[in-house]
């Protein structure tokens, strides 16, 4: 019996030291598992040669924690780590082994064999330096919108790197800009309305800042420091208000916009120029009146775009005023249309705008659209408007093949004289170049006066005049 209780004994002894040395090296892993995602934290936010000495570092932790563990009795064992966060992880800490397995490391099993447990963790740091040294991939966002900017760096984490050290670059990517209208439109839906007594708010703050402005720009330079800060303000928050109720109300702008649309200018064209009539408005906004933001610009935004359409919709440009008429007999005319089932007669329109007939049909050449000399016709449009047109500096083949011939007659005719005669004609009469000389210079030619030269032209004149010559000539005259 004392025989078999001292082999009990023994054998009980030995399944606690067995269990201590298992629990030993569970906790060793665990502690290997934390400090590799410590150590690859820190690599990942250092430079190239700062990895290189974390993983050799880590392999020696290794090889260290590898080494048999000889447990002291009434202590557990404790592995000596160089990373403080390690100190802090109990044997029996269940939950925070677990918690490591959740952020995604690939631990070694622990509740393996104890053998395999060592192979598997040699094996599992090497795939960790391995996969530390690859870089990491970033997806990229699949999102719709003129252009999307992301940076997968937080604020609170350190920037990732490559493994040249270097950070990332920002990624910009091209989104859907087939519709500028819709992208616009997306942009200024961010910003939300403003009631009415935001609306107040806002142009207290713009005229403060503007009355502080002033007072910089006159008597900054006797102000104190703590005084010119003080305005410097005031007049930045009073630009940061202006530029907010300017953004609050770029919807009213894009409504007002929609009706004037296919009169000669884009629709994003409209947009802007009704914009420079929204920040016309809140420049000249009393919200002292009692009067809501929007009904004031309304018109301010109206005025722009109409005398934008007066300025760039035509390719003649009409004054001002004239573009109202016509707009307002255009009107006049489609409401009378719709009345009477016709197109209303220049008597009829005199009648309802109360101004004369001859005003009426004025006003509505002026506002006639030319039309391009290239717009095709027909159904084929093999044709265009400009074929239709007379060129009336073109020459007429029967003109041409008639002066030919009045050419050829007279030419024969003029061999008839002498060739002083003729000469003096044909340079009198710039026959030959077109560029007809006076009587000096064709008597400098001749070496002769200018009154000699004319005697020459009466006479030869007066030879031309009969009818043996002339009568060839006046056949073309009767043409």
């Amino acid at each position: 019996m004392a025989t078999t209780s001292t082999t009990a004994g023994d054998k009980t002894e030995d399944t606690t030291d067995e269990t201590k040395a298992a629990s030993a090296k569970k906790a060793s892993t665990a502690r290997k598992t934390a400090a590799r995602k410590s150590t690859a934290k820190k690599a990942a936010t250092g430079k190239t040669a700062a990895k290189g000495t974390a993983k050799r570092a880590g392999r020696k932790k290794t090889e260290k924690a590898e080494e048999p563990v000889k447990p002291v009795d009434g202590e557990e064992p404790v592995d000596q780590l160089e990373d403080d966060e390690d100190d802090d992880l109990e044997v029996d800490d269940i939950d925070d082994i677990d918690e490591v397995d959740e952020e995604g490391v690939d631990d070694p099993d622990v509740d393996g064999d104890d053998e395999d447990s060592d192979d598997e963790s040699e094996d599992d740091e090497d795939e960790d330096d391995d996969e530390e040294d690859k870089p990491e991939v970033v997806e990229e966002p699949k999102q719709k919108g003129a252009f999307v900017v992301r940076d997968d760096d937080d604020d609170d984490e350190p920037r990732r790197r490559g493994k040249a050290g270097n950070p990332k670059r920002r990624v910009i990517t091209a989104g859907a800009t087939a519709d500028p209208v819709k992208d616009y439109l997306k942009q200024i839906g961010r910003v939300n309305l403003l009631n009415a007594e935001q609306e107040v708010d806002l142009s207290e703050r713009i005229e403060a800042g503007l009355y502080a402005q002033h007072l910089l720009d006159t008597e900054g330079d006797k102000m104190d420091f703590k005084r010119k800060r003080e305005l410097k303000w005031a007049a930045n928050d009073g630009k940061k208000a202006k530029d907010h109720l300017l953004e609050a109300n770029l919807r009213l702008v894009v409504s007002l916009a929609k009706r004037y649309t296919g009169r000669g200018m884009l629709f994003l064209d409209l947009i802007q120029e009704g914009n420079l009539g929204l920040i016309r408005a809140v420049e000249k906004f009393d919200w002292k009146k009692g009067f809501k933001f929007s009904t004031y610009a309304t018109w301010w935004i109206r005025q722009a775009i109409t005398r934008a359409m007066a300025d760039q919709a035509r390719t003649i440009r009409v004054p001002v005023h004239m573009v109202e008429v016509i707009n307002k007999l255009s009107r006049v005319q489609r409401q009378m249309l719709q009345d009477l089932g016709r197109e209303p007669t220049p008597d009829e329109l005199a009648r309802e705008l109360d101004m004369p007939v001859e005003k009426v049909q004025e006003v509505q050449k002026y506002g006639r659209e030319p039309i391009s000399l290239h717009t095709p016709l027909g159904e084929d449009g093999d044709s265009e408007f400009g074929d239709l047109i007379e060129d009336t500096d073109a020459i007429a083949p029967s003109d041409a093949v008639a002066f030919s011939l009045l050419q050829e007659q007279f030419k024969s005719v003029l061999e008839t004289l002498s060739p002083r005669e003729s000469g003096v004609i044909k340079m009198r009469y710039g026959l030959e170049d077109g560029q007809p000389k006076t009587l000096d210079d064709i008597g400098r030619v001749y070496g002769v006066t200018r009154e000699r030269i004319r005697q020459i032209e009466s006479k030869t004149m007066s030879k031309l005049r009969h009818p043996s010559r002339s009568q060839t000539l006046r056949d073309f005259l009767d043409q």
